[in-house]
């Protein structure tokens, strides 16, 4: 009989939307961590058209434990944390205080706040499985991807066959 083991301290997801929205593909892994600490931080991006029928459209999805940074640095905002920008996000400026996406993580449902970015992308956070769950967008309506009924999987539980990939992302690799 096989057995699946307990999730660990140092089990790191890497969540994808699965199923993906019809067009859409993987367009690349990354991760963030070294030799002695391990991963620290893991990134998937993904590809397809754009909600509103305004071209391609790029959503990059990041898990981290807190204090690394690199969904911060993908959303093009200040600091380590997101956190402070949730309770900004929160605090219900334009009365609007309640969560701006709601999805399912590792089934589970999970409410998504949209923080402060740069014009060219949207960022929403929140928190999975003790960790920062960021899904940073390009274009910014793009985000609208976030308003359909999306379910992210852990692809470090198991990956679908059906998965499609495409050419890497210029976003995942800092080239945009």
């Amino acid at each position: 009989m096989l057995r699946q083991s307990a999730p660990t301290v140092d089990h790191m997801p890497l969540w994808c939307p699965w199923p993906l929205p019809p067009s859409w593909m993987v367009t690349g892994v990354g991760w963030a961590g070294d030799d002695r600490d391990g991963v620290k931080a893991t990134a998937l991006s993904c590809s397809g058209p754009e909600p509103l029928g305004g071209g391609p459209a790029d959503l990059v999805l990041i898990a981290e434990r807190p204090g690394v940074g690199l969904g911060t640095r993908f959303a093009g905002i200040t600091g380590i944390d997101p956190g402070y920008l949730i309770a900004e996000a929160m605090g219900g400026t334009g009365g609007h205080s309640g969560p701006h996406a709601k999805i399912k993580v590792g089934g589970h449902p999970t409410p998504l706040w949209c923080v402060k970015s740069p014009e060219d992308r949207s960022a929403y956070v929140s928190e999975a499985k003790g960790m920062w769950l960021y899904a940073v967008a390009w274009p910014a309506s793009a985000g609208y991807f976030l308003a359909e009924h999306v379910v992210l999987h852990d692809l470090s539980d198991g990956i679908p066959s059906e998965l499609v990939y495409g050419a890497p992302s210029p976003y995942l690799h800092g080239r945009a």
